[in-house]
């Protein structure tokens, strides 16, 4: 496959997976999907300052990984694009983040009780989700990741695993691709709902164990669940056969 070839298909990916974040309700009118660049990783792609639902492939704009963009072109960047780069920087192993305000995740962003799998397919989480609070370093905020250093701090807490929650704003997924961080997005999201729902019944639900949540998530971030989740989650956005 040529170069342009293999870029536009990244593009192309990257709008499915704003589109399909948007119709699974883990992204409303706010949060976005980066994806690293294909064929210079020390670029990634990320669209102009819009809804994910509505984004298509003329927005993508290409950054440097300090957030500068490259062919901005007059059009307005996210503020909080330097989530995605400062996480790119580093961890040489994601190829795709997704920062969202999912509503069920939020009051763990808030309280003590931790954020845990509760199921199987929760797995992709890891046996629990830190949390990043701008207070610690940052003091009082606009609560906009909107800085370098504050995408570096987030970064740091996130750590080598697929997800952190932010205090009192939201939660940001990373993966090795696209599928898989749409697939932590989602349950993420999910599981969260299903520990709201369980602590009433439960002050201490029986979550699943380290040795069950590594070899799990191995199993699901292979080639053939992961191709199933991006072909439901591709069809479920309106892209089928794509």
């Amino acid at each position: 496959m040529s170069d342009e070839r293999i870029l536009a298909k990244t593009i192309q990916d990257l709008v499915i997976a704003n589109r399909a974040m948007a119709a699974e309700d883990v992204i409303d009118d706010f949060g976005h999907v980066s994806a690293r660049h294909p064929l210079n990783p020390e670029r990634f792609l990320l669209a102009r300052s819009r809804s994910p639902l509505l984004v298509t492939a003329d927005d993508i704009i290409e950054f440097t990984l300090d957030g500068d963009p490259i062919n901005q072109n007059g059009r307005d960047v996210y503020k909080e694009r330097f989530i995605h780069g400062a996480i790119y920087a580093a961890r040489p192993d994601v190829n795709c983040a997704i920062h969202h305000h999912a509503k069920a995740v939020l009051p763990f962003t808030v309280c003590d009780t931790p954020l845990r799998p509760l199921f199987h397919m929760a797995a992709v989480i890891g046996a629990e989700v830190p949390t990043w609070d701008s207070q610690d370093e940052f003091g009082d905020t606009n609560m906009l990741v909107d800085s370098l250093p504050m995408g570096q701090s987030l970064a740091r807490v996130l750590g080598d695993g697929t997800c952190a929650l932010l205090r009192a704003h939201g939660a940001v997924c990373a993966a090795h691709n696209m599928a898989a961080a749409c697939l932590v997005s989602v349950y993420l999201k999910e599981n969260a709902e299903l520990v709201l729902r369980t602590l009433p019944l439960s002050p201490e639900p029986r979550y699943l164990t380290p040795g069950e949540v590594e070899m799990t998530r191995s199993t699901l971030f292979s080639q053939v669940p992961l191709d199933r989740a991006w072909t439901y989650r591709k069809a479920k956005a309106g892209f089928a056969g794509i």
